[in-house]
């Protein structure tokens, strides 16, 4: 199973609004970045990712499943653009800061940490599982 991170501004779509979803999830549309929709393209359904809060508050807050494989978004006309449907799984137990990511050596190589700006990242198992116990999460 592929891991990955997804980006959201809290004004835009927030963790809450995904949690409201519930099992149906949601469309994670809007993404106009090559590299991002072609991961999104690699997505399978059953695929985990991390939820994060960027702009302000930038911290990982909860953890989400792809429930959709990649489709036409549908806030654009352009054929050019997939997105992938996403589902709430659970909030982590303490949310894990960008500044924490910067600061542990073991996630040095991390996409968050080295391209803050791609909405859509892999993350690798061993990155997922120092970043769950960052959040001291035990799932």
């Amino acid at each position: 199973m592929t891991r990955w991170l997804f980006k959201s501004e809290v004004s835009t779509w927030s963790w809450d609004q995904q949690v409201a979803k519930g099992e149906v999830g949601e469309e994670w549309d809007g993404v106009r970045n090559y590299q991002a929709r072609n991961h999104m393209r690699s997505m399978k359904v059953g695929d985990l990712g991390f939820f994060y809060h960027s702009q302000k508050d930038k911290e990982i807050v909860g953890i989400i499943e792809v429930c959709a494989k990649a489709h036409p978004d549908s806030t654009t006309d352009d054929d050019r653009w997939e997105c992938v449907d996403i589902k709430a799984v659970r909030p982590l137990p303490h949310p894990v800061t960008l500044q924490m990511c910067k600061d542990d050596p073991r996630l040095a190589d991390m996409v968050l940490v080295n391209n803050t700006r791609l909405s859509v990242q892999p993350v690798t198992d061993e990155e997922w599982q120092i970043v769950l116990e960052l959040a001291g999460d035990q799932g």
